[in-house]
């Protein structure tokens, strides 16, 4: 499984990355499946960098913030009116009870069809998971002020040409404060990426909204990651406190996501 750090900016984009986007790759043995977890403020442009926007064979969704879906307002331009048309059918997207309406209402649709023409729209269900090519995905309640808000947990099997060889797990926060769903969510995962938008010290009386780095490393050490990566770091908190903070806590290896890069889990 291949994660590329589309978009890590927090709350907006930054002036080196969009908001929260993540572009996750693997293969099922006939051909690469491309899903993007989250598609944020600005991030529609990014993608483009690394994939055709025909190859995306699916969407998840973690809240309904607009630092985390809005970009999908663009997207249902590009298979709309593109004038080559479009070639893929609508788009899996799954997200929240709200999210087909939340669209369309930023579109000024009429709700019905609002864009339903262009996503086939999927209700996330309480830790049941979804299958999408070789993508199995969790989602799990975590703690953030809106009506439904997700940590994801992602798991590929992986085979070494004799037969099934391990299960890679990638966690992703989504947006949260310290909560047994999130911990559950990353529970012994190869890779956690969790946010840390607070510091310590400037943010920590705020509780139910956002991490700090402390709490993500916390988070991590209780669920046994083996990597943490923290994210979403608005423009005003820096990578160098909330990663000390984090190491404080948390004895594995631990740093902050920076777009355009790629990690192999």
């Amino acid at each position: 499984m291949k994660l590329t750090i589309v978009g890590c900016s927090g709350s907006f984009p930054g002036p080196s990355s969009p908001a929260s986007c993540y572009l996750v790759t693997a293969h099922d043995g006939e051909r690469p499946w491309r899903v993007l977890i989250d598609l944020g403020s600005g991030a529609l442009g990014a993608v483009q960098k690394y994939m055709d926007l025909e190859d995306i064979d699916a969407i998840f969704l973690s809240h309904l913030h607009p630092d985390h879906c809005m970009d999908l307002c663009g997207l249902h331009v590009a298979v709309r009116w593109g004038p080559d048309g479009w070639n893929r059918g609508r788009i899996p997207v799954w997200g929240p009870a709200a999210t087909a309406d939340r669209l369309a209402t930023a579109y000024g649709f009429d709700l019905d069809p609002g864009m339903r023409e262009e996503f086939d729209f999927q209700l996330w269900q309480e830790r049941e998971p979804v299958t999408v090519g070789p993508f199995k995905v969790t989602p799990f309640t975590v703690n953030h002020p809106v009506p439904e808000a997700y940590a994801l947990r992602v798991e590929v099997a992986e085979y070494d040409g004799t037969g099934m060889d391990r299960t890679a797990v990638l966690t992703y926060s989504g947006d949260t404060d310290s909560c047994q769903g999130l911990e559950d969510a990353a529970r012994n995962a190869d890779f956690f990426l969790c946010e840390a938008a607070f510091e310590e010290g400037r943010d920590d009386h705020i509780k139910n909204v956002h991490l700090t780095g402390k709490r993500a490393g916390e988070a991590a050490t209780r669920a046994n990651v083996k990597r943490l990566l923290l994210t979403h770091l608005p423009v005003w908190t820096s990578a160098n406190t909330v990663v000390a903070e984090a190491r404080e806590v948390y004895s594995g290896e631990v740093a902050a996501a920076v777009a355009g890069v790629h990690y192999t889990i």
